[in-house]
């Protein structure tokens, strides 16, 4: 069970950010699968829901995953079990997700983040454009379809678009036009669903410290010709709360959606990218 403190406001916002709500979320007994949840956000997501009592699974495409499990059983005494899958490929989606007996909470996490430069040479950026298209908008698809007849009233579904699912960057194409996929894909569920009493939101990160979004980052100040400092200073000014965020700063959100607290939420986007989008 995670309990969230009253917030202090004599705290300035890196301390208060620890503390913040006066929500109690208790997942025990419940069973929340994440993909993509060997690195990244999807390990931060993953981490919250072990503390919080979740009987808790993650998939990747390595053995990455076992380690990665491992790991947050140790850290946090939770029940935590590591599943290889290529969310692309639909018969391993069938063997993995068709094995749980039950699913409360999915978080549709996986995904791959590349460029894609549009005159590119050769064949390499369309195979990386495919690759993108596969597992962030079809993995995605078949990991749902798989787990909604896995899910009762009161399950909940939690997609990871992007701020760029909302604007776009030059030269990724794919990962842009995914998220925005996934946005749509997410408002068509939460309708379909609905009267199932599931619910399906998405959360777009903005820029957290990932091993994806420091490579986008490279990329784009290589091809702006600047360091890449003073690209992601700049990039992080136009936030109303300036810094770059950890994957542990997105748990608290999916937290809150898959929680009964989130019950009358449904078909949302939720930025989590301290003010850069707003509307």
């Amino acid at each position: 069970m995670i309990l969230l403190a009253p917030l202090n406001v004599n705290l300035g916002f890196e301390e208060r950010k620890k503390t913040m709500g006066s929500a109690t979320f208790d997942f025990s007994g419940k069973t929340v699968l994440v993909s993509g949840g060997a690195r990244g956000i999807g390990l931060g997501v993953a981490r919250g829901f072990a503390r919080a009592g979740a009987d808790l699974h993650i998939i990747a495409t390595s053995d990455a995953v076992f380690v990665a499990a491992e790991k947050l059983a140790s850290e946090t005494g939770g029940n935590v079990k590591g599943h290889i899958c290529d969310i692309s490929v639909r018969e391993q989606v069938k063997d993995i997700v068709g094995s749980f007996n039950k699913i409360d909470v999915l978080v549709n996490n996986a995904g791959l983040e590349k460029p894609t430069p549009i005159d590119a040479p050769g064949d390499e950026t369309e195979q990386t454009f495919r690759r993108i298209i596969d597992i962030n908008v079809m993995g995605t698809y078949y990991v749902t379809r798989e787990a909604i007849g896995k899910m009762t009233s009161g399950g909940k579904i939690i997609i990871t678009s992007s701020i760029w699912g909302q604007t776009a960057v030059a030269e990724m194409s794919a990962y842009c036009s995914s998220k925005h996929a996934n946005i749509g894909f997410m408002r068509s569920l939460a309708q379909e669903l609905g009267p199932k009493g599931i619910n399906v939101n998405a959360v777009c990160p903005g820029w957290v410290k990932t091993d994806a979004a420091m490579n986008s980052l490279k990329h784009m100040a290589i091809e702006e010709g600047r360091p890449e400092g003073e690209l992601l200073n700049e990039m992080l000014s136009a936030q109303a709360i300036s810094g770059l965020m950890e994957p542990d700063d997105m748990i608290g959100a999916y937290l809150f959606l898959a929680s009964d607290a989130s019950a009358n939420i449904t078909g949302q986007t939720i930025n989590v990218d301290r003010g850069e989008v707003m509307g």
